[in-house]
């Protein structure tokens, strides 16, 4: 092959209109994720940009708007047994997965209806 791939630069989750408030409570707030400025262009189509490490999250407008429930990004974090204790003080409802050899995994939704998985390898 002539290219390489080297790592996911954003991974983009559909929302409804309206939505950058409830965005920013869960994945700023709760999740503690770091908002970034949208291109002055891409303002105008709504939704809202977050990033940690060198990975960024693009939560995006889509009319009409279907929450993805099987397709869904997966974020690796450290001591997920504080982020279950952080979802159960704010009410959010998670499941528990043992399926995936090696990992503490988590699966849960945003206030968007998509699916999200937290994991700890162990």
């Amino acid at each position: 092959m002539s290219f390489t791939i080297k790592k996911f630069d954003h991974v983009q989750l559909a929302a409804p209109k309206g939505c950058e408030e409830a965005a920013r409570g869960f994945f700023g707030e709760t999740l503690g994720l770091t908002e970034v400025e949208k291109p002055e262009e891409l303002k105008k189509r709504g939704g809202v940009w977050f990033e940690f490490g060198t990975f960024q999250i693009h939560i995006g407008v889509e009319e009409p708007f279907f929450p993805a429930k099987k397709a869904h990004p997966a974020f690796v974090v450290e001591n997920i047994e504080e982020l279950k204790m952080l979802l159960s003080k704010k009410n959010i409802v998670f499941s528990g997965d043992d399926n995936l050899p090696g990992a503490s995994r988590i699966h849960l939704h945003d206030p968007f209806g998509n699916r999200l998985e937290f994991l700890e390898w162990i």
